[in-house]
């Protein structure tokens, strides 16, 4: 008979999410992803101007607050057809860009890495030998004997202090540990320099929008005064600033976190769980002109069903048909039933709790248990994020992302298959980062031309004003999260917001089941995993972490004391 665990809170990740799990002779025979929170912000913005939606919206993370806004000023542009002038675009892709390099490193190093990688069993590490794998691997400069030896009696001070601080609640030990402790030690200087460095990247996002987070966005372009002449402006000395921290993003991501990937993962190789779904999905993003200009993309749209990488379907965010969300088994109801399918542009949020009387009892998983919706693709559970881009853009084709796959898996001696994994899917974010770090190269450097050339516009007043408007509209803010295809859909009638709905990557991923029975990818990915340990499931930790989960913020309440289930608390 099965016995089941919960994991509440999943930690080291954005937001609140439970995971109850049924195992049997050592295996997940089935999952369930609940997502725990609800705040409703398509009600807060009804009735609203849609020129003030983005700010609204962009809080619907403290992580991911960049992409909400650009999905939400997207939608309002296309509703309206308002075009963008070329600079504010590029102002746009180079914002996404850093969020992107910032967000991919963060996740690795401070999130997901403590999966992989036993903190304490780095105190039985030899300096010196830590020092000759770091200068076979990379040529960054922070790689002598005693600079590990520095960051060795730092994690010792921490140990013996017996107050882990942020390495408290870890699984050290754990069987399924399998680093030798002179790479642990690697990763864990490592983990302490991206502390340091992902500060200075953000700055991109203070010059160009103001601050981070919640740096500030404009319909019809953005409100960055260019002026390389003018102290009141972005001047020569900001723009030079920019390029050089995306430089310096560039060699820490190739010298860093690259080289950290591959020793880790080449330990790992035979970890091949976490796979689930192969249904993946991408809206595309990242054009060199427009973002109207789909062919263009740099990172590719399409959707790709059964694992076939023969075959690139596409996707259309306004398509009625194509993309629907069901709540069969979520907190909601629609029109006062309790099933059914609609697209966001009729889509609703009306709240309809079901669930638990305290956070501690047991999840009704044949009914609703969720407060997230189930997305669907032509009724098809999908997985988005790195490895449906990474996987989509192969299937297409595109040289720069067949050529860093087929390179990577060769060091790694693995066939494309493996790549259907949690090891996968943190290979597939690493190599993205790779290209859009690139790709952040290259719009500045574009920036820095049509500046050079005398072009400082950001701003286009056409279509500003209300009276301007369409009596009714509706458009879609479509992109590429760092965590996966994210859209915005907006109904504007008589200059006011009448119907907004957001389908998030996480929604997509930790979707429940549907009305068929159909797991969504995190449900999909954790079934059939061994569990070494169930007081201690690492492995459901790294299966889930390897998604970049993002559950919005919201209050939370979990009694651990009366529950007779195991339930588990993890960092």
């Amino acid at each position: 008979m099965a016995e089941r665990i919960v994991v509440d809170p999943v930690t080291r990740i954005e937001g609140h999410l439970r995971i109850e799990a049924d195992i049997q002779d050592g295996k997940i025979v089935e999952a369930y992803s609940s997502g725990t929170m609800i705040r409703g912000l398509e009600l807060i913005v009804k009735d609203r101007d849609p020129r003030d939606v983005w700010a609204f919206v962009q809080r619907i993370c403290g992580v991911c607050t960049t992409v909400h806004a650009l999905a939400a000023i997207r939608s309002v542009e296309d509703a309206l057809n308002i075009k963008i002038p070329k600079n504010a675009h590029l102002i746009r892709e180079i914002m996404n860009g850093a969020q992107y390099v910032h967000d991919h490193v963060v996740h690795f190093y401070h999130l997901h890495a403590l999966d992989w990688v036993d903190v304490v069993s780095a105190l039985k590490a030899n300096p010196a030998e830590t020092s000759k794998i770091a200068q076979s691997i990379s040529d960054w400069s922070k790689s002598s004997p005693g600079y590990f030896a520095e960051v060795q009696n730092k994690i010792k001070k921490v140990v013996d202090s017996g107050q882990l601080g942020i390495f408290a609640n870890g699984y050290w030990g754990h069987k399924a540990y399998k680093l030798p402790p002179e790479v642990n030690l690697l990763a864990v200087a490592h983990y302490l320099e991206a502390l340091d460095w992902q500060k200075e990247i953000v700055k991109i996002h203070t010059i160009l929008g103001g601050k981070n987070p919640h740096p500030h966005y404009l319909v019809g372009g953005m409100a960055t005064p260019l002026d390389i002449n003018s102290d009141n402006g972005i001047h020569a000395e900001r723009l030079m600033h920019i390029s050089r921290l995306i430089d310096e993003a560039i060699e820490f991501v190739n010298k860093v976190y690259i080289p950290d990937l591959l020793a880790i993962g080449s330990f790992y190789k035979d970890w091949t769980h976490g796979g689930g779904l192969n249904n993946y999905m991408s809206f595309g993003d990242f054009s060199t002109t427009s973002i109207y200009d789909i062919k263009n993309y740099r990172m590719p749209r399409g959707v790709i069903l059964n694992g076939n990488i023969n075959e690139v379907l596409d996707v259309d965010p306004k398509d009625g048909e194509q993309i629907k969300e069901f709540i069969d088994h979520s907190w909601y109801t629609y029109d006062g039933n309790e099933t059914g399918g609609k697209h966001p542009w009729e889509g609703e949020t009306t709240f309809n709790y079901t669930g638990p009387k305290e956070a501690y009892d047991h999840l009704d998983t044949d009914k609703k248990y969720t407060w997230l919706k189930t997305p669907r693709f032509k009724e098809n559970s999908m997985e988005v994020g790195p490895l449906a881009r990474i996987m989509i853009g192969y299937a297409a084709g595109r040289e720069d992302i067949v050529n860093i796959v087929d390179d990577t898996l060769k060091k790694l001696q693995l066939p494309i298959s493996a790549l259907h994994s949690a090891l996968g899917r943190t290979v597939a974010r690493g190599l993205e980062t790779v290209l859009i770090a690139q790709w952040l190269r290259d719009d500045m450097d574009s920036l820095l031309a049509n500046i050079k050339a005398g072009n400082q516009t950001t701003f286009d007043r056409t279509m500003w004003e209300p009276s301007s408007w369409p009596k009714t509209s509706k458009g879609v803010g479509w992109m590429e999260a760092p965590r996966g295809a994210l859209g915005h859909w907006i109904v504007i009638n008589d200059g006011k917001v009448e119907n907004y709905q957001a389908i998030v990557p996480s929604t997509w991923n930790a979707s429940p089941k549907d009305g068929k029975g159909l797991a969504g990818a995190y449900e999909a990915a954790l079934k059939g995993t061994p569990i070494i340990d169930k007081e201690q499931p690492i492995e459901i930790m790294r299966i889930i972490h390897s998604f970049d989960p993002c559950l919005a913020c919201a209050v939370h309440l979990t009694d651990l004391e009366s529950n007779s289930q195991t339930e588990i608390k993890i960092l």
